[in-house]
C-alpha cells in the first residue's frame, strides 16, 4: 500500500470494539472505554469480555463474533501471547483496522519477533491495517474517538484544532499532545507507531497530508526504516501546503558500523536524515519545546503569512531588548537588516530621541499612547527591507492599561496589514494570549525561543518553495566496474575519470628506472606512491613522497619507499609505484559517497585533506544531486568562505567542484548494487579546474573485500 491508505477506519471510526474490555477504568483495557464515554463519543462501542455481560455500563460481548456488525476499528488490550489469536479473528471477521496496546513483540527477541510476524501476516492477508504492536494507540480529538490508554487524557480532552501528532514513542506522542494542548494549541489528530509492524511513520505523516483538519504535523521519530515510504510522505505533504515538523531523538543504528573510508565515518545515518528532511521540505527541530512553538506559530500564520525569507525587525520599547533579539537572532542565522530612510524618518518625527535603525527603539513612549505605538509599528511593518516583524512585550499583557494599548494597536495592523507576519514576544494571562492568537498573532515567551522559531519559519518557507528533485531512477544503471576499480587508487580513479571527474595522467611502473623515465617524460616535480590493494591509507606506511625534481631523487625514494613498505607492511601485495605530477591548488576538499543501509546513495563534501575527520566541516545529501544542489552543499560548509575567497585570497574553481560532487552523485546511484564507498580525499581546487588526487572505491559485498 501506498503511506496512509487505509487509515479512515482507524482515524475516523464509526465503531469501536475493544478486546480485553476491563471493568476497571484505571486498567489498560478499562481506560479507552472510561474515555469514549467519559468524552461523548458518538459511535457504538463494543466491549469483548467474555467474563462479564456488562462492562463499566455498557453491554459486554463474550467474543468478536457475537458483535452485531464488523466494527471500524478493534483494540486489542490483552496478553502478548494472546493478541496474534485476537488480531487474527479480527481479520476474519472483517474489521478494516486495529490497534494493539500489547508489548512483548520483536522488541523482546526472536520468540516476540515470530508473534510480531503472525500480527503482519494476518493484516496483509486481508488489508486490514495495524497499528502497533507496543503502541499507545490513535486518537481524533473531534470525533472523540479515542483508541488510547494514556494518562494525559485523565483530566480533559485538547480542543479540536489544528495540529496532527505522528509518533514512533508512545510517551514522547503524548507528551506533546499535552504540551499543545497546555500551550493553547488545538490538535486534530494523535497517533503512535510502536513497533510498525504494519502501519508507520510515513502513514501517518501521508494520511494526516490528506486530512481537512490537520493543517501542520509535528513528528516524534527515533529511526527510519523505510526511505523510500518516507519521502513519499513528505512529498505528499509538501505537495498538500502542510508543514512536517520533525523532533529526531538519537542516532540511527544502522550505518554506524566502522567504515572502511574517511567518508563512511563522516556521512553518518543521522547526517543523512537531516539532508533527507530539508530536502523535502520538512524541519527537524532539536527539542519538544521547539516542536510546540513552531508548531503554535506555523498553525496560526499558514497559509500566506510564513516569512518569506530570514530578514528580522525587531521593534521594542526598551534597547536591552533590542540589544537580546538581535544576539540571538545572529546566533540562528537570521539577519537584521537597516530600515528604509523613510521609515526611519518616520519614527523620528514620531519620537525624535528614538533609535530608529534596527533594533528599532521606540522607548517607553511607543507604551503610553495607542496612535503612536500604531504609526511605528505601521512604519516598520509596511517596510519591505523585512520579512519579519517581532515585537517584545514583557510583562506588558498582565498590565490592564498596558494591555488595552497594545491589543488596540495590534487590531490596527492586523486589519490593515493582513499579510505580513508579525510574531510577539510575550508571555501574559491565557485569556490575553487566546485574544492575539485569534488575531492571528503567534506568541513565544522566551527571546531564544522566538528567534529559533522565526528561523525554522523560513526555512519552512524556502522549503516549501525550492524545485523538487529529480527521481534516482531517472539514473540508468552502469555496467559492472572492472576488478581493478576495486585494487588501488590508479584503478579507482580511472574509473571515476570515467564518470566526468577531473584526474591527473599518471603511471604505473614496477622498477626505479621505469619510474624516473615516466617523471621525467611528465616533468618535474612529482609524486611517488605505493600501489597496494591492502593498503589503501599509504601515508601510514610511508607510501607517499611529493615534491621529487631530479632522476636520481626518484631513484633513490622508489627504493626507499619499497623498503619502508616491505618493513611496516610485510605482507601487503605491492603492484608496483604511482608516479604522478605534482599539482598544485588553493584548497583540498574531501569527496565521497557511500551507502547507507536505510537511506540508499548518499554524497558527503567537506574540508579535506588531513583535516577532513578533525575539523568535520561537511555537508551531506542524497545522491543524485543537481548543480545547484552541490553549490548549496559547498555553501553551507563553515570553511565556504575560505574557499570563495575571503580576506584578499584566490578564489577556488568552485564550479570545477560542483561538477565533480554531482558527477559523483550520479555514479554512487548507478553503481550503486556493488559499490558501497567512494572515498576522494583530497579533490585539489585551483583557480581554474579542480583534480583528484587520491581515490578509493569499496566494493558492496557481505564478506570480505574482493579485488
Amino acid at each position: 500500500m501506498r503511506p496512509g491508505e487505509g487509515l479512515d477506519a482507524l482515524m475516523a471510526p464509526r465503531s469501536i470494539a475493544i478486546i480485553g474490555a476491563s471493568q476497571d477504568a484505571t486498567k489498560i483495557g478499562g481506560r479507552p472505554v472510561d474515555l469514549l464515554r467519559r468524552y461523548s463519543y458518538a459511535g457504538q462501542i463494543y466491549p469483548v469480555n467474555p467474563k462479564a455481560p456488562v462492562v463499566q455500563g455498557l453491554q459486554a460481548y463474550a467474543s468478536l463474533d457475537e458483535l452485531p456488525e464488523a466494527p471500524d476499528l478493534a483494540i486489542i488490550a490483552v496478553d502478548a501471547e494472546k493478541a496474534p489469536e485476537a488480531v487474527e479473528q479480527c481479520a476474519g471477521r472483517g474489521v478494516r483496522s486495529v490497534v494493539v496496546f500489547s508489548s512483548g513483540f520483536a522488541e523482546l527477541g526472536e520468540k516476540g519477533r515470530a508473534m510480531q510476524d503472525r500480527l503482519r501476516v494476518a493484516a496483509r492477508r486481508t488489508g486490514m491495517r495495524l497499528l502497533g504492536p507496543n503502541c499507545l494507540g490513535a486518537v481524533s480529538v473531534a470525533d472523540r474517538a479515542i483508541a488510547t490508554f494514556s494518562i494525559v487524557l485523565e483530566h480533559s480532552l485538547p480542543a479540536a484544532g489544528s495540529l496532527g501528532i505522528v509518533s514512533q514513542s508512545g510517551n514522547l506522542g503524548s507528551f506533546t499532545m499535552r504540551m499543545a494542548s497546555d500551550r493553547g494549541v488545538g490538535v486534530s489528530r494523535f497517533m503512535t507507531t510502536g513497533n510498525e509492524c504494519d502501519i508507520d511513520i510515513a502513514d501517518g505523516i501521508a494520511w494526516l497530508a490528506r486530512d481537512p483538519a490537520t493543517k501542520v504535523i509535528l513528528c516524534c521519530v527515533e529511526a527510519c526504516r523505510d526511505a523510500g515510504r518516507l519521502i513519499a510522505a513528505l512529498t505528499e505533504a509538501r505537495d498538500a501546503g502542510k508543514p512536517v515538523l520533525v523532533l529526531k531523538i538519537g542516532t540511527s543504528a544502522a550505518g554506524q558500523a566502522a567504515a572502511a573510508s574517511h567518508t563512511g565515518a563522516l556521512a553518518g545515518s543521522d547526517a543523512v536524515f537531516d539532508a533527507l528532511l530539508a530536502r523535502h521540505g520538512a524541519v527537524r527541530v532539536r527539542s519538544i519545546e521547539e516542536l510546540i512553538e513552531l508548531g503554535h506559530a506555523a498553525s496560526i500564520l499558514l497559509p500566506d503569512r510564513l516569512p518569506k525569507g530570514p530578514r528580522l525587525a525587531v521593534v521594542t520599547a526598551s534597547g536591552g531588548f533590542g540589544v537580546l533579539l538581535a544576539d540571538a537572532a545572529q546566533a540562528v542565522g537570521l539577519s537584521l537588516p537597516e530600515l528604509s530612510e523613510a521609515t526611519q524618518r518616520t519614527i523620528l518625527e514620531l519620537v525624535p530621541f528614538a533609535s530608529a535603525r534596527n533594533p528599532v527603539d521606540a522607548t517607553a513612549q511607543m507604551s503610553s499612547r495607542p496612535d503612536l505605538l500604531q504609526k511605528i509599528l505601521s512604519a516598520v511593518v509596511a517596510d519591505d527591507r523585512s520579512d519579519v516583524i517581532v515585537l517584545p512585550l514583557p510583562f506588558s499583557l498582565h498590565m490592564p492599561r498596558l494591555r488595552s494599548v497594545y491589543m488596540e494597536a495590534l487590531r490596527h495592523i492586523r486589519a490593515h496589514y493582513p499579510d505580513r507576519p508579525v510574531i510577539l514576544c510575550v508571555d501574559g494571562p491565557p485569556d490575553a494570549l487566546a485574544e492575539l492568537h485569534a488575531m492571528g498573532y503567534p506568541t513565544i515567551a522566551s527571546f531564544d525561543g522566538c528567534c529559533a522559531v522565526v528561523a525554522a519559519l523560513a526555512r519552512l518557507q524556502a522549503a516549501a518553495k525550492a524545485p523538487k528533485d529529480a527521481s534516482p531512477s531517472a539514473i540508468a544503471k552502469a555496467l559492472p566496474l572492472s576488478a581493478e576499480a576495486f585494487r588501488h587508487e590508479l584503478g579507482a580513479k580511472r574509473a571515476l575519470a570515467d564518470a566526468g571527474l577531473p584526474v591527473l595522467a599518471e603511471q604505473l611502473v614496477s622498477n626505479a628506472d621505469a619510474a624516473a623515465h615516466a617523471a621525467s617524460e611528465m616533468g618535474f616535480p612529482v609524486v611517488l606512491k605505493i600501489a597496494s590493494p591492502d593498503l589503501p591509507h599509504k601515508t601510514e606506511v610511508g607510501g607517499v613522497a611529493i615534491g621529487l625534481r631530479s632522476e636520481a631523487e626518484v631513484r633513490q625514494t622508489h627504493a626507499e619507499m619499497l623498503s619502508r613498505v616491505a618493513a611496516k607492511a610485510p605482507h601487503a601485495a605491492i603492484d608496483g609505484v604511482i608516479v604522478a605530477p605534482m599539482a598544485q591548488g588553493l584548497s583540498e576538499l574531501i569527496l565521497g559517497s557511500r551507502i547507507d543501509p536505510v537511506f540508499g546513495p548518499v554524497v558527503m563534501v567537506g574540508l579535506g585533506g588531513i583535516f577532513a575527520e578533525i575539523f568535520q566541516d561537511t555537508a551531506v545529501q542524497m545522491a543524485p544531486v543537481s548543480e545547484t544542489q552541490a553549490m548549496a552543499m559547498l555553501t553551507s560548509l563553515r570553511a565556504f568562505a575560505v574557499l570563495n575567497g575571503a580576506r584578499g585570497r584566490r578564489r577556488a574553481d568552485l564550479e570545477a567542484a560542483v561538477q565533480a560532487i554531482a558527477a559523483l552523485s550520479r555514479f554512487a546511484v548507478a553503481h550503486a548494487e556493488s559499490v558501497s564507498e567512494v572515498d576522494i580525499n583530497p579533490l585539489l581546487l585551483k583557480a581554474e579546474g579542480a583534480v583528484a588526487l587520491d581515490a578509493l572505491i569499496v566494493p558492496r559485498t557481505s564478506g570480505p573485500q574482493q579485488h
